[in-house]
């Protein structure tokens, strides 16, 4: 938009007929004149009222540590070298801050916001003003906000340097009002997009969040999608929300993720913390995950998860292919289906290859391998890993010594989490062992 005669609509605004336009960095610290020339200081903020789509500038602040403006009615021009008054210094009453205003460079600059279309956190480096009138009136609003690097560069005096840069805008009608002053920025309709975002890109998101901000948005996600962001992130990050999260909340989003992760989280919390989220929990699901914390760390039982197919030997091909569809969505892995008997002793095991070329009519008990390659819930990680590498095998059955009772089963990405820590490099190499097995 440029100054002319012309009017433009703007959604919020109607129409209006613009008679200049600013960057809040252009106009900060501007000499203020009252209509006798007399300097009475300089723009140190602008008060705002943003109580429809578009917040409407109420005044400026000028004088430093006071918490008061005068009227923007009182501006007669906003020139390149200084803001005019059309009233003497005489007659500009300072108005109080109201509940409902905030300061825009102080509640407004650097703000987060979220930038979908790159699936990343950027910040609020500059703010877009035009100068209207509009129903007989002269108003100052907000028309955008800059995110872009040209604008921190126009903040710092330096844009000559990035004059070739398209300046990043977002519109202010697509800015949902803020619910509270600490509150990021969020975009109309970012609720459905996140929604549609990968589990890992959203986990990056609010991962760059602000610590102060990333509980918040978490509590605004449903909790299936906000479970699944979690699980993406580094532990320190998940026991930072954790701290800061609802409790019921919190033992939301501990039910949805895997028992062995959620065990693994709740060992990083104080005792009193865990035990409060424990008793939230569904009694069946707390149980299993009180249960996994009880092994010691570095052991096949610290490791392992209870989501794995179960099935019966009496069952046919046809059958178990009928139960894998109802039970798939719950289970860490399918590669791999464990077949238990009426006291859920591990009998013998399936694979999906097998599965799927047998023909309709065989039992699994016919179909099933019984050399059984498992571990104990005491051995060593080292020992896990030596055993699926040795036998190619992605999973691996954990049971009870006394019985060969099923307690869970261990994953390769789990055990290579272990053994590789750096999450680059271990997301590489998992990827390269995974796509190698998964074939044979």
């Amino acid at each position: 938009m440029r100054p002319g005669n012309s009017y433009k609509t703007m959604r919020g605004l109607g129409k209006f007929h613009v008679l200049g336009e600013y960057f809040f960095s252009q106009i900060m610290g501007k000499p203020l004149y009252d209509s006798e020339g007399r300097r009475l200081g300089q723009l140190r903020d602008l008060a705002i009222l943003w109580e429809g789509e578009i917040p409407k500038v109420t005044g400026i602040k000028y004088v430093k540590g006071v918490q008061a403006h005068i009227s923007i009615s009182h501006i007669d021009a906003i020139k390149r070298d200084r803001i005019i008054l059309k009233v003497k210094f005489a007659d500009c009453a300072l108005i109080p801050l109201q509940p409902h205003e905030i300061y825009m460079g102080k509640w407004l600059l650097d703000k987060q916001i979220i930038d979908l279309k790159g699936s990343k956190v950027v910040r609020v480096n500059d703010i877009k003003l035009i100068w209207i009138e509009a129903a007989g009136k002269n108003l100052l609003v907000p028309a955008a906000v800059d995110i872009g690097v040209r604008g921190l560069a126009r903040r710092l005096g330096v844009e000559f340097l990035f004059k070739r840069r398209e300046n990043h805008l977002v519109w202010w009608q697509f800015i949902q009002p803020l619910e509270e002053k600490t509150a990021s920025l969020k975009l109309t309709g970012e609720r459905s997009q996140l929604d549609r975002l990968h589990p890992a890109d959203l986990a990056d998101l609010i991962e760059d969040l602000d610590y102060k901000t990333r509980a918040e948005f978490i509590e605004d996600l449903d909790v299936e999608t906000a479970a699944e962001a979690f699980a993406e992130m580094e532990l320190d990050t998940q026991v930072e929300i954790l701290e800061q999260l609802d409790s019921r909340q919190a033992s939301n989003i501990l039910e949805e993720m895997p028992p062995d992760e959620a065990a693994d989280l709740l060992g990083e919390l104080s005792e009193e913390r865990s035990d409060e989220l424990l008793n939230l929990m569904e009694p069946e699901e707390a149980q299993e995950v009180r249960e996994l914390m009880d092994y010691e760390e570095g052991t096949a039982g610290a490791l392992m998860t209870t989501e794995y197919i179960a099935l019966s030997p009496d069952l046919t091909v046809n059958e178990a292919i009928s139960q894998l569809r109802q039970l798939a969505a719950e289970a860490e892995t399918i590669y791999y289906l464990y077949i238990l008997d009426e006291n859920r002793r591990l009998s013998g095991v399936v694979s999906l290859r097998e599965l799927l070329m047998a023909t309709p009519v065989t039992k699994l008990q016919d179909l099933m391998s019984t050399r059984l390659i498992m571990v104990r819930p005491h051995d060593d990680v080292e020992e896990v890993a030596d055993l699926l590498n040795k036998y190619a095998i992605l999973a691996i059955p954990v049971v009870r010594d006394k019985d060969q009772k099923m307690l869970g089963i261990i994953t390769v990405d789990d055990v290579l989490e272990i053994l590789i820590p750096d999450r680059s490099s271990f997301e590489t190499f998992s990827n390269f062992f995974v796509s190698k097995r998964a074939v044979q």
